[in-house]
């Protein structure tokens, strides 16, 4: 869900536009972010009311190729380039010219939303034979007593010490 309701974006940038206020006392005055309220003021200047509605939209691979080509050719900021088409946010447009340069225009046709299909909800466990099974039970067990055995020694020679220099 969005931070800010379409309506309240609606009312700032009418706020910042149709009385001029300004970008920082109107972000003042609303106690947003004055980055906020500048990109809300460009998307209603090129969008109109549409440009603060969230949309949840899929774009195709040739839209989303477009979008990274236009951005390079027209040296665009990822801001900028997400305002201009409309976008959600910049991160949408940094993601897609990531996959861009990294796997080449190509792999933008790739369906990325939700989880990958080999993956399963949990991990398989491994089944061990049940000769590796006991021995890794009996190596745990001769490693606690061995646990065990450092410690009671550990202690009687800190008592030795203790009391050698007792006798000094």
């Amino acid at each position: 869900m969005s931070k800010y309701s379409d309506e309240f974006k609606l009312k700032v940038v009418k706020y910042c536009v149709d009385e001029m206020k300004g970008v920082l006392p109107t972000a003042r005055y609303f106690n947003v972010d004055e980055k906020q309220v500048k990109v809300w003021c460009r998307k209603y200047k090129l969008h109109g009311v549409t440009g603060l509605t969230k949309n949840k939209r899929k774009y195709d691979g040739n839209f989303k190729k477009y979008v990274v080509e236009y951005m390079h050719s027209n040296h665009l900021s990822l801001t900028e380039t997400a305002i201009y088409f409309n976008l959600g946010h910049h991160h949408v447009v940094h993601k897609w010219e990531q996959i861009y340069c990294e796997k080449g225009p190509q792999a933008l046709y790739e369906e990325r939303r939700g989880r990958s299909k080999n993956m399963s909800s949990k991990p398989k466990e491994k089944k061990l034979s049940k000769e590796v099974e006991e021995d890794l039970i009996e190596e745990n067990q001769r490693l606690r007593m061995e646990n065990e055995y450092l410690k009671k020694l550990n202690a009687l020679v800190q008592e030795r010490i203790k009391q050698e220099n007792k006798k000094k």
